[in-house]
């Protein structure tokens, strides 16, 4: 594996904010932004779901405020009730998202230049580097984030860095369906029907699974996007990146927590 690259299949709960005697710092400023919209079709309120006793959001608190290289935690919502929620868990949500920014199809784009903004125009607050927390994704680790921030502050050119993980579905293997027929996702040239091809015969693809992400402040301002265009990869197996769309994926999520527990 390239070396930087982090490979990472054991994983833990996220407690409570510790910091450590002699805990070394980057000079540049980082900010944890964890987005958390009230609405949600899949799982109504889901930012709000129990899971394991705690709401949501209260994982991706918990273990951007452990992490070592992190500053500040803020919450971006719309939602009151999501805001006393973060507050209690220690974050910070010194702004309400407007409504415009909080409807099914918004991307993070907006969401993120609303907060850099604003912190810059209220606070006079400019990160260096942004991490990008999800609700969604509760079985990450502390140090899927350290791990992200370090690996981007180790390569100052590079624009930002994703977790990743080995892809379930080649999309060498996906279809369209075009007037009633079949047609490939993607045909590559020189690689005869590799719809028909053994797995092991087409390279390794990975998706991006929302466990963290890290991105220079400046990528986003300046460039208008959440990645830019060098993107570095850290990889984890598929089970840290479990993210929550479906009440299922929630009672999964609750009985990979009971049994971390040691509570089944």
């Amino acid at each position: 594996m390239t070396p930087g690259f982090v490979r990472n299949s054991k994983f833990a709960l996220p407690g409570k904010r510790t910091r450590r005697a002699g805990e070394v710092r980057s000079h540049e400023t980082v900010l944890a932004l964890i987005p958390a919209r009230g609405g949600s079709k899949g799982i109504p309120r889901k930012n709000l779901s129990r899971l394991a006793g705690k709401p949501l959001v209260a994982y991706a608190i918990e273990a951007a405020l452990r992490a070592r290289t992190i500053q500040r935690v803020i919450v971006s919502t719309d939602d009151p009730e999501i805001a006393a929620a973060a507050r209690r868990y220690g974050a910070e949500v010194p702004f309400q998202r407007p409504a415009r920014l909080a409807g099914d199809l918004t991307p993070d784009w907006p969401v993120f230049r609303h907060a850099l903004e604003w912190l810059a125009s209220h606070e006079g607050y400019y990160p260096d580097l942004v991490v990008h927390v999800r609700p969604t994704a509760p079985l990450r680790r502390v140090e899927h984030l350290d791990a992200a921030v370090r690996l981007l502050q180790a390569h100052p050119g590079a624009d930002s860095v994703r977790w990743v993980s080995p892809a379930g579905q080649h999309p060498l293997k996906m279809w369209r369906i075009i007037r009633r027929r079949l047609v490939p996702w993607a045909s590559p040239n020189g690689v005869r029907e590799p719809y028909n091809l053994p797995r092991q015969r087409l390279e390794m693809v990975y998706a991006h699974n929302g466990v963290v992400d890290a991105v220079w402040a400046r990528t986003i301002l300046q460039q208008r996007s959440m990645t830019g265009r060098r993107i570095l990869p850290l990889i984890t197996e598929p089970e840290a990146s479990l993210d929550l769309d479906t009440p299922h994926d929630l009672q999964v999520a609750e009985q990979l927590l009971r049994q971390w527990k040691g509570t089944t």
